[in-house]
């Protein structure tokens, strides 16, 4: 059982990587096809142990994270991710599901293009765009509607004489093929550095800072889907119609279909005729078509069980591999990047490929002129998959991965139950002295503003700063004579930092960066504690019995507080009025709330909405985010959600008051 619980730790932690880097750093280390064969073995493994599943569990989660950049807000309705498959097989799996859930067999089938390109989410009211959101983590996402109101083809009021009062629209934003191309020609003649594809630009273009930037990006709005509560069309098929007629840009590639064979030889057409689209598309999404039979099928904690998107395999080339270079990261991960011969993959240029691992690297033994097979995993971000046998560098020796860290010449380390090697010395290391500043200060941690990337390492580099603890200790005359620092910045720069000072012990001990604990991680060690002096007394047996807490993090909480450098920089955070213990109100602790499901909602007299979720989480409660039969009951406060109010009383969910939960607790 302690291999199971282990392995299912491990799976949550990658997939957890890959979503930040895919979602949150518009980067995809692995290919589509092997995240969701990593989601399907932690699914599989968390239904056999169901002692080992919890709340915060990727497996429930939908996209990627909110971004420090922008305020975010809620969607009216949920925005689900897409089961994938790769396979005739997989197809036939879910059309036998859907038919022996509905009971019937005739059942149409609206297939669609899957555009390769970021989602959004569009609220319209009256005929006018109110709102525009990213998917985030399909509960909330960041407002970025000045942006999407630079892009011409998203309408900013309808020109339809009939539309829903209120809905929301869903689609992706995008580049066309040619578009992209004159951008980078222009780049290029510019002296700029290049695009890496289209779907990394439009991502990366929608949370500029600056809209005037973002109207100067050659952005289009596919639209695929309508939500509201005031609709009358029955099929979706309509919906994309209806759709059009608004005036939204919806390309006519949509097909019905009466059969799944039908659905099958969609897939094949396209798969074929891709290359001749003007946009790039990843696969093909295929939906039931009558909305009836979508909302008897319903959802899982993640996807619409009446759709499902079938991906293309990626592209997979040769080239021949240059040198390898070795990058550190935050947590002194060292990971082997190959630079290859610029080779064309899924329009765009490969020049470096991804090698994740110490373990990988070895397992091809590579040499330098290897001819080696690229692929670009969920063709975006490429990787290394193979070696051509015949094409060999012989006459080179074998690439041996260095034993001292290319950054700072200490010794490195590997512990056995890791694949990287790693560099220890984690307050001297500058990639690792400047990730963990980048983590303190981001916005799951203590959400300081004006505290950029760029602004960081400059600091960092005029030694300024070489530590967490010097943020509060900033020379701003020093900084004030630095080139780009107006008095303002250096003003905001300082606010946000005192502003920081009330951040809860909680963001305090995720914000410090001890490797393997995560936000999740230290939500669940901080109700077992009550000060950081509670933890660093722990041992290795009473941190592994936390929930979530393996013996690989309890052995990283251990060492970490046994360095001294990382005692005196706490020491010092405390002596800045940091919050190092827990605020009184929330220690004393029950499981009264225990296996309640909870939902807040409104504006309360006495608490704020995160005083309310510590109180409920510190007593044993779970906090949900919309509506469902499992929920135990909804804290309701001024200025309710409608229409959390009507589901609830839907399906005769408790609506309590502020002081009924006080009576609760109390």
């Amino acid at each position: 059982m302690k291999e199971i619980k282990s392995r299912i730790l491990k799976l949550k932690r990658l997939i957890n990587e890959h979503n930040h880097n895919y979602y949150d750093l518009n980067k995809n280390i692995i290919s589509d096809f092997e995240y969701d064969k990593l989601l399907e073995e932690l699914i599989d493994l968390e239904n056999k142990y169901p002692e080992f599943y919890d709340i915060e569990s990727p497996s429930r989660r939908v996209g990627g994270g909110l971004s420090d950049k922008f305020d975010s807000d809620t969607h009216i309705f949920p925005m689900y991710s897409l089961d994938n498959t790769y396979s005739d097989e997989e197809i036939d799996s879910w059309h036998k599901r859907i038919v022996k859930t509905l009971d019937i067999s005739d059942i149409e089938f609206c297939c669609e293009l899957k555009y390769d390109g970021t989602s959004v989410n569009l609220l319209y009211e009256n005929g006018k765009l109110i709102k525009g959101l990213t998917r985030g983590d399909g509960v909330q996402g960041d407002d970025i509607t000045k942006n999407l109101k630079t892009i011409n083809s998203i309408p900013l009021k309808l020109n339809s004489i009939s539309f829903p009062k209120k809905f929301e629209i869903r689609g992706e934003i995008i580049i066309l093929t040619e578009s992209f191309k004159a951008l980078n020609k222009n780049r290029e003649l510019n002296g700029e550095s290049l695009f890496m594809n289209p779907r990394n630009t439009a991502s990366g273009s929608i949370k500029l800072l600056d809209s005037k930037e973002v109207a100067r990006r050659p952005l289009e709005c596919f639209l695929y889907s309508i939500v509201s509560n005031d609709l009358t069309i029955n099929e979706h098929s309509n919906l994309l119609n209806l759709a059009r007629d608004m005036g939204f840009k919806v390309p006519k590639y949509d097909k019905v279909v009466k059969s799944i064979d039908f659905v099958k030889e969609y897939i094949k057409y396209w798969n074929k005729e891709r290359e001749n689209l003007p946009f790039e598309i990843d696969g093909i999404v295929i939906k039931v078509n009558n909305i009836d039979y979508q909302k008897k099928l319903g959802f899982t904690s993640k996807f619409p069980r009446w759709a499902i998107a079938y991906k293309f395999k990626a592209e997979n080339l040769v080239t021949k591999l240059n040198s390898i270079s070795f990058n550190v990261g935050r947590t002194g991960a060292i990971t082997p990047v190959a630079n290859l011969e610029p080779v064309l993959i899924s329009g765009s240029i490969v020049k470096r490929a991804s090698l994740h691992s110490y373990d990988q690297m070895i397992k091809y033994k590579l040499r330098v002129n290897d001819s080696v097979f690229v692929e670009k995993g969920g063709e975006i971000i490429p990787k290394i998959t193979g070696i051509d046998s015949n094409n060999r560098g012989l006459q080179e020796d074998e690439i041996v991965f260095p034993y001292l860290c290319p950054e700072c010449d200490t010794t490195l380390q590997k512990h056995e139950s890791e694949a990287n090697y790693f560099c220890p010395n984690t307050i001297k290391c500058r990639p690792q002295a400047i990730g963990r500043i980048q983590h303190f200060v981001s916005r799951k941690a203590m959400n300081i503003d004006g505290f950029g990337d760029e602004t960081i390492r400059l600091l960092y580099d005029k030694g300024l700063i070489n530590d967490i603890s010097d943020i509060y200790n900033l020379d701003y005359y020093r900084i004030s004579k630095l080139e780009g620092f107006a008095q303002k910045s250096v003003d905001n720069l300082k606010k946000g930092i005192e502003d920081s000072k009330t951040k809860s012990f909680q963001k305090v001990l995720y914000g410090i960066g001890i490797r393997y604990v995560g936000e999740s991680a230290s939500k669940n060690i901080i109700r077992h504690i009550n000060s950081i002096y509670d933890l660093i007394e722990m041992d290795l047996e009473t941190l592994s019995a936390i929930n979530e807490i393996g013996d690989k993090t309890a052995n990283s909480i251990v060492s970490y507080f046994k360095d001294d450098l990382n005692k005196k920089i706490l020491e010092k955070l405390y002596n800045v009025g940091l919050n190092l213990s827990k605020d009184e109100k929330f220690i004393n602790t029950s499981n009264k709330l225990e296996g309640k499901k909870i939902i807040v909602s409104g504006v309360f007299k006495n608490y704020s909405r995160d005083e309310l979720i510590k109180i409920i989480e510190t007593n044993g409660g779970e906090i949900k985010s919309s509506v469902s039969s499992n929920t135990s009951f909804i804290i309701g406060g001024d200025k309710m959600g409608g229409a959390k109010k009507n589901k609830a009383q839907d399906l005769n969910i408790p609506i309590i008051t502020e002081e009924d939960f006080n009576n609760l607790i109390s």
